[in-house]
Formats: structure tokens, C-alpha cells, sequence
């Protein structure tokens, strides 16, 4: 009996959430130090230093951006099934210390990019082919190091605290402020300081202290592997997804019973993490797969021996959760296409603005106006949680205030004006531009205008008062709505619509550029912005907002909530589901 008692305590983890957070929390802050002050301003690096045109450094952005964020879903798969989060962090931070090298190194030694040009554009080189080659290893490692650090770094840190306590869960709660804060930080510095050593200073420098954070990132995480709890893979939920589907392929033929919730197979496993869910209406053609037919088999804990032909209703509640959340998400991709102009052709704006600051002769580094956006979102999300919910509550007798949904709406509204008034603006500056200049040139893009940068800054604070209702909103959104096992891919949903997005901007552009394109004048898209038309391309966004806006009221409606016959207002956050890990 003593002998019994000692293996099963041995099996217990031993959390040390506290003790472990401060290398988490390091591994984070260094990693989002490094990548996040070199991507804010990889736009300029490629225009001024591989001498790239704005349209293709725009797109090549957007594509590299875009796959970064798609490479999760791969990531939390694999993450999921065979390495665990640990492994996966742990070699996605040296594939991101390698690719932030590899960039260094393009800036540091000058065969590695293309000869300086001056403001003659005609007398221009572009990077040769093994240039190239060698700029797109090193975001080819990125890509790497992203895909397995978004996915994993909250889950993992909120690993390190014991979920059915409440010290752990206050531990847990702990965590994410820190996370968040932390992250709030390091945009704050990477956007400004570190943006500013490689715009000001030095390209070779600006590269190396962001690389010599991420080798710091690194360090601080392989210290702490001691002290981690470590969860053992248990497989991809996304098996499961296929099974239902396959099945239900196979019994196509089969008619559903008149009371399907009485006769369906309704196998639970003891063991299961996720809720009981009702059976429901939507994709009735799914229920099939649970029909119970003289060729399947049962075995004796009451699980279906061949799962490639009969699936539980319980099995295909949890994939309707996936296909019911599927068009929200992409009423979530048009959206973000708002977000990415914020974050590229905001920068070419603010070249060819007058970026002095006050009387002085300092200059506002062009991918540092991006802060503004992070500053605004930062300031917001205290008062709508502290002040602007609680009315809300008064209001609606909801204790959220408003549902997830409704949210999202307010922030694709906001993304409307949003773009607006960065057409607003930007027909200011232009004008300006071509009557007003100040003295100087932006080599290679033309005449900078008189107009302040500082006019910016509304379009850049109604990004960031979007992006707190409608990306905040989705993040809860995919947690509430996906079953407890598949909360991992609900993660990667919303990296994969930044994919999206950016996938979707590319082609945006690419189309805007070649149909506004004239033999005799310059299109919308121009390298000099002042013979471009901005402005337009900003209303076209907008337009795109509106119809997108359309679209989303009607899948809302739609829309039904995990858990609930109906679509109903509330739906309550589960708790967090409590796994078996392994500590190492």
C-alpha cells in the first residue's frame, strides 16, 4: 500500500509556476524584443537597403508576414501530436536566433546586399539572385520560429501553474497580465529604439541587438528547463475532425432517425477533457456518422472499434463547433486588410511627411508611428474594462456587457472610419506635397510634404481602438467556442486569418497596381506617393469594410454558440481543462 502511495505521488508534478515565470516571461520579452523590432521595419530595410520598389517589398512583406502566421497551424499540430510544447518552443527560438543572424549578417557585410544608391533611381541596383537567396534563408528560419512559438509560449507558460488550485489559478491569471504586459513593452522599445538605432544609426548595429536578445531568449529558456512541467503530446484533435467527416462520407446514403438525440451512438471517454454538448440541427448531414449499422462494431468500454466508420454525436458536436466558427473567421480576414495598410503603406506615408519633432532637428523614425496604434490599444483596454463594461452591465443586465459578437462588429465599424480618415489624411499630405513641399527629397520616392507625421496619429489610434474590440474579441471568441481539446488550433485560427489577410492585401495590391496602371500617368500604388492616388486605394479598403461588415451581421445571426440549441447571448468561459503533464 505505502509502495502504491509513493509511485502515485512521484506522477504528481511538481509546479513551480512562480519560480519558473521569470524565465517564461524572459524568453518572451527578449523574443518579442528581437522579432518585433526587426519586422516593424523590414518595409524600410528592403527599400533603402536591398533597394527593392515599395510595391514589391509591400508584397514580399505581406507573403513573409502571412506565412509566419499560417505556419502555426502546422506548428500546434505538431506541437499537439508528436513534440510537446517544450521541444517545439525550444527549436523554434534557435530557428528564430538563426534567421535574425542570417539578417544581420546581410546588413553587417556589404556582398550580402546591393551597392548604395543615391537619388538617382535610374543608376539603382537590385539585389542579385544569391542576395536574394540569402535574405530569404534567413526569413525562411523566421518563418520556422514563429510557427512554433505562437502557438506554444502561452500555453506552455500557463503549464507551469497547477489549474485545480487556486494559488495556481491565480498563478495563471498572473501570467497572462505579465504576458501581456510584458508584450505591450517590448512593442513599445522595439518601435521605438530599436526602430530608430537601424533608421539613424546603423542597419548592422539595429539588426545585432535584436539578435543578441533573441540568443538571450534562448539562453533564459534552456536555464529553466529544471523547473518545467512538461506536457506529454497526446495527439492532434484534428484526427477526430477527419474520423467525422470520413464517416459520414461512407453513410451518406442513411436516413437520420426521426428522434436522432435518442438512437445516435452517444459514446463520452471517462477521461475526457471537453464539455457534454446537445445535439444540434446545423450540418444535420454530419450526424450520419454517428448511425449505428449492423457492420459496426462496439467494443466492450463502449467505444466504437473502427472510428473510420462510426463517431459519437458527442464527436460531431465538436467538429460543428469548427465549421461554425469557419465564416466568422473569415469575415475576420477581410477585416484584418485594414490592419495590415496600418502596418505597410503607413510607413511610406510617413517618409514622405515632415517627421521632425517640435523645433528640433530630431526626426521620427517612419515604422515608430506604428507605437501610436499599440499606445491607443494599451490606453483603451483598461477603460472599457473598468469603466465602459460596467455601464454596459447596467445597460443590458449582461455581465459582459455586450457578447463576443457584437464586439467584433463595433471594431469592423471602427475599421470603416478607420480607413477613412487615412484617406482624409493621406489627400492632405499629397496636396501639400505638390504645393507645400519642405526643403528635401525621400531618395528614389519624391518631394516630402509639409504636412506634420503627427497627422497620423488618429488614423493609427482608430486602428488601435479596432483592433482592442475586434482582435481582443476573436481571441476570447475562439476559446469559448472551440471544444476544450482543440483550444491550441483555436489559437492558431487567428494567426492563420493575419495569414489570411496578408495573403489577401498581396493580392489586393498587386490588382490595384496593375488596373490603375496608365502609359502616361502613374498608378494608385506609385513609388512617389504623390504621383500615386493613396487616398483611393484607402477608400477602396473601406468600401471592402463595409460590404465585410454586411457579411459578418448575417453570419452572426447565424451563428449558434457552443453548448445552446439556439443563438443565444451568453455563453459562460469554461474553465481551464486540466491535464496530466510529466515533469522533467
Amino acid at each position: 500500500m505505502e509502495k502504491n502511495e509513493k509511485v502515485a505521488t512521484s506522477n504528481v508534478p511538481k509546479y513551480r509556476g512562480v519560480k519558473a515565470m521569470p524565465f517564461v516571461i524572459g524568453n518572451e520579452t527578449f523574443e518579442k524584443l528581437g522579432t518585433i523590432g526587426t519586422s516593424s521595419n523590414l518595409l524600410v530595410y528592403l527599400t533603402t537597403v536591398f533597394n527593392m520598389k515599395s510595391i514589391t517589398a509591400t508584397n514580399l512583406i505581406n507573403i513573409f508576414q502571412g506565412t509566419c502566421n499560417l505556419g502555426t497551424l502546422l506548428g500546434a499540430f505538431l506541437s499537439d501530436a508528436y513534440f510537446g510544447r517544450y521541444k517545439a518552443l525550444g527549436f523554434a527560438s534557435i530557428s528564430s536566433f538563426l534567421g535574425m543572424l542570417v539578417l544581420t549578417l546581410t546588413a553587417a557585410i556589404s556582398k550580402l546586399h546591393p551597392p548604395h544608391c543615391g537619388d538617382d533611381s535610374a543608376t539603382c541596383e537590385g539585389p542579385t539572385a544569391w542576395q536574394m537567396a540569402f535574405l530569404l534563408s534567413g526569413f525562411g528560419l523566421l518563418v520556422v520560429g514563429a510557427s512554433g512559438i505562437r502557438p506554444c509560449n502561452l500555453a506552455f507558460g500557463a503549464d507551469q501553474f497547477n489549474p485545480n488550485t487556486e494559488s495556481g489559478k491565480r498563478g495563471i491569471s498572473s501570467f497572462f497580465n505579465w504576458y501581456y504586459f510584458t508584450f505591450t513593452f517590448a512593442m513599445m522599445v522595439s518601435l521605438t529604439v530599436i526602430v530608430y538605432v537601424q533608421s539613424d544609426v546603423s542597419w548592422a548595429l539595429g539588426l545585432a541587438i535584436p539578435t543578441l536578445l533573441m540568443f538571450l531568449s534562448c539562453a533564459f529558456f534552456f536555464i529553466g528547463t529544471r523547473m518545467y512541467v512538461i506536457v506529454i503530446p497526446r495527439g492532434s484533435p484534428l484526427t477526430s475532425v477527419v474520423h467525422v467527416i470520413v464517416a459520414a462520407i461512407k453513410k451518406k446514403q442513411l436516413k437520420l432517425p426521426e428522434q436522432p438525440w435518442l438512437s445516435l451512438f452517444n459514446y463520452i471517454p471517462a477521461n475526457s477533457i471537453n464539455s457534454k454538448l446537445p445535439y444540434t440541427e446545423q450540418f444535420s448531414c454530419l450526424n450520419k456518422a454517428a448511425i449505428i449499422t449492423p457492420e459496426d462494431q462496439i467494443n466492450s468500454d463502449g467505444s466504437a472499434a473502427n472510428p473510420w466508420r462510426l463517431c459519437s454525436i458527442q464527436h460531431v458536436e465538436e467538429v460543428k463547433c469548427l465549421l461554425r466558427v469557419i465564416p466568422i473567421w473569415v469575415a475576420g480576414i477581410i477585416y484584418y486588410i485594414s490592419v495590415v495598410q496600418q502596418q505597410t503603406y503607413v510607413v511610406f506615408q510617413a517618409l514622405q511627411s515632415d517627421r521632425t519633432f517640435g523645433h528640433s532637428k530630431f526626426q521620427i523614425p517612419a515604422a515608430s508611428y506604428i507605437v501610436f496604434s499599440m499606445l491607443s490599444l494599451t490606453i483603451w483596454i483598461p477603460i472599457y474594462d473598468r469603466i465602459i463594461v460596467p455601464l454596459l452591465r447596467k445597460l443590458t443586465k449582461k455581465e459582459d456587457g455586450i457578447t463576443v459578437l457584437q464586439k467584433m462588429s463595433v471594431g469592423v465599424v471602427i475599421s470603416v472610419f478607420t480607413m477613412i480618415v487615412s484617406a482624409l489624411v493621406e489627400e492632405r499630405r499629397r496636396n501639400l506635397a505638390l504645393t507645400k513641399p519642405t526643403l528635401g527629397f525621400e531618395p528614389r520616392k519624391g518631394a516630402i510634404s509639409s504636412m506634420s507625421g503627427l497627422w497620423l496619429i488618429p488614423q493609427l489610434s482608430l486602428a488601435g481602438f479596432s483592433e482592442a474590440f475586434t482582435v481582443i474579441g476573436q481571441v476570447e471568441f475562439f476559446y469559448k467556442q472551440f471544444p476544450e481539446n482543440m483550444r491550441s488550433i483555436g489559437g492558431s485560427f487567428l494567426f492563420c486569418g493575419f495569414a489570411g489577410s496578408s495573403y489577401l492585401s498581396s493580392f489586393l495590391v498587386s490588382v490595384v497596381h496593375q488596373t490603375t496602371k496608365r502609359a502616361t500617368t502613374e498608378n494608385w500604388l506609385a513609388e512617389d506617393l504623390n504621383k500615386g492616388r493613396l487616398d483611393y486605394f484607402y477608400y477602396l479598403v473601406a468600401a471592402l469594410e463595409v460590404l465585410n461588415l454586411g457579411y459578418f451581421i448575417v453570419c452572426a445571426k447565424w451563428y449558434t454558440y457552443k453548448g445552446t440549441g439556439g443563438n443565444t447571448i451568453d455563453v459562460a468561459m469554461e474553465d481551464r481543462p486540466s491535464e496530466k503533464p510529466i515533469i522533467v
